[in-house]
């Protein structure tokens, strides 16, 4: 596995997977930050286009991304991750709107374990899915990371020039 660090206002992203695709992106603190492993070597090249659409994102310019990814995700984990990229920027969705999207409706647990094991945050929008009462809950990057990412795309969520 090959990887690089991206830079972001959320701090470094590793970005790792291999010359095809992009399999993880890894935030510098939280409950779920990651490193490189011992195994992996440092690789600049293959990550080239996913740095430089999320330094379009972060500044408010890209609203979509177009990119190999190749998650690591069980068939259920897959259709979780699949229903994320379906919610618009700028927008947000419950635990228990993805298990109806997905059509498991009494399966809001699963879809939050599915949610919180998304090995591409930021580019499958797991930042978009929030409780049924509208409160901000978990997030691999930390609850401020979280409601970074949301007020960055309500602020550009209308911007012109914007990259679909």
């Amino acid at each position: 596995m090959f990887y690089t660090f991206a830079p972001s206002p959320l701090g470094e992203l590793l970005l790792a997977g291999s010359h095809n695709a992009l399999r993880i992106i890894g935030f510098p603190s939280g409950n779920k930050a990651r490193r490189p492993e011992p195994a992996w070597r440092r690789c600049d090249a293959p990550f080239a286009d996913a740095a430089q659409q999320l330094a379009e994102y972060f500044n408010g310019r890209r609203h979509a991304f177009d990119l190999a990814l190749q998650p690591h995700a069980t068939p259920f984990q897959a259709e979780v991750l699949d229903a994320l990229q379906r919610i618009p920027y700028g927008e947000t969705r419950s635990y228990g709107e993805i298990a109806r999207a997905i059509g498991r409706p009494r399966a809001s647990r699963a879809v939050g374990a599915a949610n919180g094991s998304n090995p591409l945050p930021i580019v499958i929008p797991c930042h978009r899915v929030i409780g049924s009462s509208g409160a901000l809950t978990g997030f691999g990057g930390g609850l401020p990371a979280k409601r970074y990412l949301l007020d960055l795309e309500r602020r550009h969520c209308g911007a012109t020039g914007a990259v679909r």
